[in-house]
Parts: structure tokens; C-alpha cells; sequence
């Protein structure tokens, strides 16, 4: 009895104090493994914090923008532990901060004054990188409740204590009895078993609670405890290789983000040159609409200047209630030419311009003779400078060749050299020098001697309509001639330039690519004797000859009718429309034929066809005479086999010559008895 009461007493003591123990070291490890986990979790938590705080702030560091580093810092609102975060930059500075409600601790300026964590504050630094270079730095000051936690955890386990104690003391004094009657039959069956060495023994099963089975479970001791080891042993290398692939994974999730942040950069870089294009396109279609309306404006204002004159003249002689005398007729009937004249040559330079801007102009690039160009300027330019007693000097050029368009270089030397004659002074000089700048490229050089340019003058050379403060002047002037100069020269792929002196006058010179010399074919195309077509009127007494002309618009035949009424070796027959101008052509065939090409029904190209396919009427020349004035409508007149292409507004003179020159050219036509002239 004494010893059931002593082992009973030890069980009770050695449960208690057991229990006891179990209860201080799983409590002491489980509130040192929760506080453990409540540092880690809440250093984790404001360093991720703090990151992230960093990446949304660094475009603000970079941009220098504390209004929005602020607005990113009042996010942390969300987070009740964060009293207080500061953003400063490379150099330590305050930059932006947060406090939170009721906080009274304001940040430090200077990165350097911060405190180290304590009195249940925890201060967490973190820098902000930007392109592998530290831009500032995230602290954040959050709230450390360890302690708090740790005196609650103490106060609930001391309750947990007493009351297991207690319990277990009261079932133990209960059940000490049952319990220690199988546990003193297994001690003595384990006493025999060491002191015999009879390993044969078995604990007896009393019962059929946990002490039968505490039998039971030391006779199966050492093989259970050899299959738990390998279990074990399975159970760690299981949790080692889980470990691995979650490490993996991790990383694997860390290189992902990494190239997203990558092509997030590059996407951004390149939507930030996209919209520098885009800036730098519109404010060039702003230019360029500001440059067009000007355009415009200018434009009106030189169409309409000679149609104020042409309809002011025009209304003054139609008018019956402003008598005027003969002599102020022809004064105003030379006011209207005058205008006209100017308005043709302005709507044919703003046509060549137009041409020239949109790129539709076509060039033939080809060796030209610069003997034969100039030429044929000194010819139609010494004229008009004799007016002013201007001297006019051109080199001896012979065997210099450039590589040009024919047409258009001639075009360009008639604009210099005429606004080198315009715009001198009278007795002046104008002075054609050719240089040999290098051994591939040739210089065109004119000088002349009037008030010359300023430098401001110089600069607004070429723009359109721009005339350098010459419109008030005598000189007429459209002021595209020198734009569309410069555009013709560089699609010859040349140069052009000016200098000017004040009060002494201005050089123009283009530079054209040179190839080998070779002989002026111009004099070796002259005819002996030099001698131009001579007119019908002053050579024959035969009958007139017969003029044809095919055209709809009445005002139009009747000009055409005012001036042939002055030829007496000529006789006119007109037709409204293709049709009868067939009719008429074989039936009278006339010695030349007039032809609009926009005839109603029949176009004047169809009707060359159809005089040509025929034998009687295929050897009449027929010369163009229409409104389609474009360079193209004028190669295609050519090619469709025309003799001459005339464009309206008539020049009486160049009409004068197109009708001489093609009588001329076939006087036997002229006077073969072929011919039926009624």
C-alpha cells in the first residue's frame, strides 16, 4: 500500500511538475516563435512597403516632383502600423513625408538625424534605385507592439497554467490508482526483464484502456522506432526537394518580373518618341498651314491687282456715261494689255511654282551648249535692256557644257538676267561671267549695278510673292519668278546664291554640274543668209489664202476674226464644232486650220485624227490654238502630230508668225491647182 501510495504520489508529482513544464516550454516557444514571426512579418512588411514606396517615387525624384512623392506617401493610410515615412533624396534631403493620425514626431530633414528603433518605434530604411543609380532614400517609422504582446501572451499563460494544473491534480488524485496498477505490472515485468536478461518478457495486458495498450506498445518499441526513423529520413528528403523547386519557382518569378519591368521601360521609351514625333509633325503641319494661308492671301492680292485695272479700264471704255477721247482709249486699252499681259505671265509662274512644289515637274537632264543658251537670251534680252540704255555684257562661252534641262535652264537664266535689267539703274551695266569652280561643277555669274540688298532683304530673297519693298516701284513684278528659280536649279541638282552690296549692286549665281565641251550647234543649225519667214502679205499679189478655224466660243472666233480682218492676203472661214469643221475642211481645203481641242461632241484631237486619216485633207497643217497652256498638254499637242501649239490668251505677234511661217514652209501646197477655193 505504502507503495502503490508512493508511486501514486510520484506519478501525481511527476504529471504535475511534467505537465508543468510542458506548459511553460510550449508557451515560452510558442510566444517566442510568435514573436519571432511577428518581427520578421512586420520588418518584411514595411521593407516591402518601403520598396514599393520607392518605385512609385522614383519618377518623382527623377522629375523633382514632392507633390507627387506626397500623394504616393498618403497610400501608407492603409497600413495602421505606419506612423510615419520620409522620402529623401541623393543627398539626404527631405524630400516628401507622411504622418499618420495623432502622430506628433515630425520627420527629421536630413537623413543622418534619424533615430535608431526603440521605445516601441521600428525605423526600416530602404534606397530607391533608378537605373542601377540610388536617386533617395524610403524610412519608414512603425509601431513595435512586441511588448504588449508579450505581457498578454505571459497573462494568458499563467491563467492556462493554473487552471491545467488544477485539473490535472484532481484527475489524478481520481483516476492515480487505475493508472498506477498496470503501470507498477509493466515496471516489474521490466525490472525482471533487466535483471534477468530475458528479453522474452512481455508486459501483461490489463485491460483494455491505454495502459493495455502502453503493453502492447513496449513490446513493439525498438521495430516502431526503426520504422519511424526511415519515415523520417523519407519525411526530410520530401521537404528538401520541395524547398528546391519552390526556390526555383521564385526565382523564375523574379526574372519574369524583371524582363516585364524591362519591356514596360522600353515601351515607354518608345511611346515618349512616338510623341515627340508627333509634336514635332503637328507643329510642322502648323508651319506649313500658317505658310499656305499666306500663300494664299498673297496671291489674291497679286491676282486681283492687273483685274482691277483690266475690269476698271474695261468698265471706264464700255461705259456711255464717262465720255473719254481716242487717245485716252488707246491709254486704257494699254492699261488692259498691259494688266493682261502681267496676269498671264503671274498665273503661268504660279503654275510652274505649283508645279515645282508638288514634284509632278519633269526634266529631261541632258549635255547643253551654254553658247547656244546664252545666245538665245542675248537675243531676247538686249532688246528690252536697250529701253534703258542698260549695257548687257555676256562671255565667250564656247565649249562649255552643262548637264541641264534645255527649257528650264534658259527659263532660270531669263529670270536672272531680266531682273538684272528690271531692277538696275538707267545706263547701268550687266555683266555674264563663267567660272570653272571645280572640275565637275560650272559657275553662272550676273552682276549688275543697281541699289543692290540689304541683308535682311537677302534673306527673304526667295519667298513667294515677296518683292523686297518693290511693289510701290515702276517695275512690274510678281515675286515668284526667283522661288521658282531656286526650286528648277536644285532639281538640276545645282546651286544658287547672291551677294549684295547697298548702293552698289548684286551678284546671281548658280552652279550647274559640267561634262565635256563640245561646239555651239547653234550656229551650225543657222541657215545662210539668216533670213526669217517672210509674210504672204509683203511678197504675193495672189489670192488670199484660206484660214480655217474650229471653235465654240464666239468671243474668241471674233478675236481671231478682228485680226486676220487686217491681212488682206488672208480670208477666214469658221466652224462652231468638230463635225463641221470636217465638212468645211474637205470641201474647201483650206491652206491652214485653227483648232480649239475642247470642242463640243468632238475633241480637236479626234478631229487631227480623222483629217489625217483621210488622203485630201491629211496634208493640211493644223495648228493648236487652245487654253491648255500646261507643259504636258503641250508634248501631247506635239506628239498627236499638230504643226504648231498656240495657247491662249493670243499673242498676235507669235499668231502672226505661226500663220507666216506655215505658209511659207509650203508654198507648193499654197499654189497647186489642187486646191478649190470658192
Amino acid at each position: 500500500m505504502s507503495r502503490q501510495r508512493s508511486i501514486r504520489k510520484k506519478l501525481v508529482a511527476m504529471v504535475m511538475t511534467t505537465t508543468l513544464v510542458a506548459l511553460l516550454v510550449s508557451i515560452a516557444l510558442v510566444v517566442a516563435y510568435d514573436l519571432r514571426s511577428y518581427h520578421h512579418t512586420l520588418v518584411n512588411d514595411l521593407s516591402t512597403d518601403a520598396e514599393l514606396v520607392g518605385h512609385m517615387t522614383s519618377a518623382a525624384l527623377t522629375f523633382d516632383d514632392p507633390r507627387l512623392a506626397n500623394e504616393d506617401l498618403l497610400l501608407l493610410r492603409a497600413s495602421p502600423l505606419v506612423r510615419g515615412a520620409a522620402i529623401y533624396d541623393a543627398r539626404g534631403q527631405l524630400f516628401a513625408s507622411y504622418s499618420a493620425a495623432g502622430e506628433q514626431r515630425p520627420a527629421p530633414q536630413r537623413l543622418e538625424q534619424i533615430d535608431e528603433s526603440g521605445n516601441g518605434i521600428m525605423v526600416v530604411s530602404q534606397p530607391i534605385v533608378e537605373n542601377g543609380e540610388t536617386v533617395g532614400t524610403v524610412v519608414m517609422r512603425a509601431e513595435n507592439r512586441m511588448l504588449a504582446r508579450f505581457i498578454d501572451y505571459l497573462a494568458i499563460a499563467v491563467g492556462v497554467t493554473l487552471i491545467a494544473m488544477a485539473i490535472a491534480y484532481l484527475l489524478m488524485r481520481r483516476f492515480g490508482r487505475v493508472l498506477t496498477s498496470p503501470i507498477i505490472a509493466i515496471t516489474e515485468v521490466a525490472r525482471d526483464v533487466v535483471a534477468t536478461r530475458d528479453y522474452s518478457r512481455r508486459a501483461p495486458r490489463i485491460g483494455d484502456d491505454e495502459a493495455a495498450e502502453l503493453a502492447d506498445s513496449f513490446n513493439a518499441m525498438l521495430t516502431e522506432i526503426e520504422g519511424r526513423t526511415r519515415e523520417l529520413e523519407d519525411s526530410h528528403n520530401a521537404t528538401l526537394r520541395t524547398a528546391t523547386e519552390r526556390s526555383h519557382a521564385q526565382q523564375e518569378v523574379m526574372r519574369l518580373n524583371e524582363q516585364l519591368e524591362q519591356r514596360v521601360d522600353e515601351r515607354t521609351l518608345q511611346l515618349a518618341l512616338a510623341n515627340a514625333e508627333l509634336a514635332n509633325a503637328n507643329e510642322e503641319a502648323r508651319s506649313a498651314n500658317q505658310a499656305k494661308s499666306a500663300f494664299l492671301s498673297s496671291m489674291s492680292h497679286e491676282l486681283r491687282t492687273p483685274l482691277n485695272a483690266i475690269l476698271g479700264f474695261a468698265q471706264i471704255l464700255t461705259s456711255d456715261t464717262l465720255p473719254s477721247t481716242l487717245e485716252q482709249k488707246k491709254e486704257f486699252a494699254n492699261h488692259i494689255l498691259k494688266s493682261g499681259r502681267h496676269l498671264l505671265t503671274l498665273i503661268n509662274e504660279i503654275l510652274d511654282l505649283a508645279k515645282v512644289e508638288s514634284g509632278t515637274i519633269t526634266l529631261s537632264m541632258e549635255p547643253v551648249a551654254l553658247a547656244d543658251i546664252l545666245l538665245e537670251c542675248r537675243t531676247m534680252i538686249e532688246p528690252i535692256a536697250a529701253t534703258r540704255k542698260v549695257r548687257v555684257l555676256f562671255p565667250d562661252v564656247d565649249g562649255a557644257v552643262v548637264m541641264a534641262d534645255r527649257t528650264r535652264l534658259k527659263q532660270v537664266m531669263l529670270n536672272l538676267l531680266s531682273n538684272a535689267v528690271k531692277y538696275n539703274r538707267d545706263e547701268g551695266a550687266v555683266v555674264l561671267t563663267c567660272d570653272q569652280t571645280t572640275p565637275t561643277r560650272m559657275r553662272l555669274s550676273i552682276q549688275d549695278t543697281g541699289n543692290g540688298l540689304n541683308p535682311e532683304q537677302v534673306a527673304s530673297l526667295f519667298q513667294p510673292f515677296n518683292r523686297l519693298g518693290q511693289e510701290s516701284g515702276t517695275q512690274e513684278g510678281t515675286g515668284i519668278g526667283l522661288v521658282v528659280t531656286k526650286r528648277l536649279v536644285e532639281l538640276m541638282g545645282g546651286e544658287i546664291g547672291v551677294t549684295s552690296s547697298p548702293g552698289v549692286g548684286s551678284v546671281f549665281w548658280i552652279e550647274l554640274a559640267s561634262t565635256a565641251p563640245r561646239t555651239s550647234s547653234l550656229a551650225e543649225r543657222a541657215a545662210p543668209g539668216g533670213g526669217g519667214a517672210t509674210s504672204p502679205a509683203s511678197t504675193s499679189d495672189t489670192a488670199p489664202r484660206l484660214l480655217l478655224y474650229v471653235e465654240d466660243n464666239p468671243a474668241n472666233l471674233r478675236l481671231v476674226e478682228e485680226i486676220v480682218a487686217f491681212r488682206r492676203d488672208l480670208r477666214l472661214l469658221s466652224a462652231h464644232d468638230g463635225h463641221l469643221g470636217l465638212q468645211l475642211a474637205r470641201a474647201h481645203r483650206p491652206d491652214i486650220i485653227l483648232m480649239d481641242l475642247n470642242l463640243p461632241g468632238m475633241s480637236g484631237f479626234e478631229v487631227l485624227r480623222q483629217l489625217g486619216a483621210d488622203p485630201e485633207t491629211a496634208d493640211i497643217p493644223v495648228i493648236a490654238l487652245t487654253a491648255n497652256a500646261m507643259p504636258r498638254d503641250i508634248e501631247r499637242g506635239v506628239a498627236a502630230g499638230f504643226h504648231r501649239y498656240l495657247t491662249k490668251p493670243i499673242d498676235i505677234e507669235k499668231f502672226t508668225e505661226a500663220i507666216n511661217s506655215t505658209l511659207a514652209e509650203g508654198p507648193d501646197l499654197a499654189a497647186s491647182g489642187e486646191r478649190n477655193h470658192p
